[in-house]
Formats: structure tokens, sequence, C-alpha cells
């Protein structure tokens, strides 16, 4: 990417680790408990395609349910804290420039992009390819393809319609807005920066997104 970061100008300290995930691209790392995670939209509606794993037992790992259920509320944002499937709190979000983070849109697959789309998307890349490819490139997570489940999509727009359906709209953050995470645990963190052309939330146009991890 040629222009520079608008994170460089928000960054309230420089910061321990700093890492550019291209459109269509992955991540796979470790957040160690107390550490800070900042996720960056550079150029704006894009969706990153989020999971976490306790790093001391992956089997417990992120849930939609009961983090949905606990702060009855549908979408995550400033306040919101990510729980585990033993209903233990993983992480909190402390600062969010963008407002709205889905937990119900799910992924894509090769699957879901032949029922979304169309028949000839089926080879297109996916956000489950990225999650395959990453746990395949890093054994050492102990990650397996049984532990991909529901996973959060941070600036990714999908309002609940009135009868009860999702609608994939477009994305409402923009470029240089951010979430920002406390690890309440030590966790692996696996994103993918999503690939989909097809889907209005990104604009049709992938583009990448920075993390940024502080100590505290």
């Amino acid at each position: 990417m040629n222009a520079p970061s608008p994170a460089q100008d928000t960054a309230p300290m420089p910061p321990l680790a700093r890492h550019l995930i291209e459109a269509g691209d992955h991540f796979i790392g470790r957040l160690q408990q107390g550490q800070r995670l900042r996720i960056v939209d550079l150029e704006g509606n894009q969706a990153a395609d989020t999971l976490f794993y306790n790093a001391c037992d992956v089997a417990e790992r992120y849930s939609a349910v009961d983090t949905v259920r606990e702060q009855g509320s549908l979408y995550l944002t400033t306040g919101s804290v990510l729980r585990s499937t033993l209903n233990r709190p993983m992480l909190r979000i402390v600062d969010d420039s963008c407002g709205r983070h889905d937990t119900l849109g799910g992924a894509c697959s090769s699957e879901s992009n032949t029922v979304r789309y169309a028949l000839d998307r089926r080879h297109m890349h996916s956000c489950r390819d990225n999650w395959m490819l990453a746990i395949a490139h890093h054994p050492e997570y102990g990650l397996t393809k049984r532990d991909i489940g529901h996973n959060i999509n941070f600036f990714m727009n999908v309002p609940v319609t009135p009868e009860g359906g999702l609608d994939f709209a477009e994305g409402i953050s923009g470029p240089g807005k951010y979430v920002e995470l406390v690890s309440e645990m030590d966790v692996v963190v696996l994103i993918s920066n999503c690939p989909q052309l097809n889907n209005p939330c990104s604009g049709f146009d992938p583009t990448p997104i920075e993390l940024l991890i502080w100590r505290h």
C-alpha cells in the first residue's frame, strides 16, 4: 500500500507489534492477557472475520451465543465483553470509532458463495479458506478444521429486518476507523481479511487492514 497508514496518526504510543494484512490474506497470532489489540480499517468498509481461542486450551473459544445473551445486544461496540463457550470473559472492547460490529452474518465459504451469489462463484477464495490456510501453516497453535466456529465480523454491517432476517448491507465504517480490545486471558487470534468481491459490506472492493498490539 502506498498511502501512509492512518493508524500512525491515532496510535497513543509506539506499538509492541504491528501487522498489515492485505485484502484476502490472513493472520494468526497470540495475545497475552492484558495486551491491547487495535484492528484498523485502513481504507474503510472492509470486513475482518475474526475468531478467538483460549491459548491454554483451544477447545474454549469465542461464543456468539454467550456474548449476545450476556450483553443483551446483537451488535458489538465499546463496553462489549466477548465471552467464551464456558461463558468466561475473553476480551473487552475499550475503544471503537466505527460503532457496530456483526455477530450474526458468519463467514463466507465456497458453499455460501454459491447460495448468496451464483454457482460460478464457488471457486472464489473465501474466509473459511483463509482460516484453513492459517491453521495448516501454523500447527503450533493446535487448531484443526473442527475448531472453526462462529465468528465476529468487525466493521461489517448486517442489520436484522423486522421479519427477523439478515440484510447484508453497505458498510458503515470508513478510512482509519478502528476497534480496540483488551485481552482478559491469553488468546489466539485468527483473522481472515475478507476477500469477498460480491458483498456490499465491503463496497465490492476488499482492502487492507492493520493490527497494532500494545503490552498494556
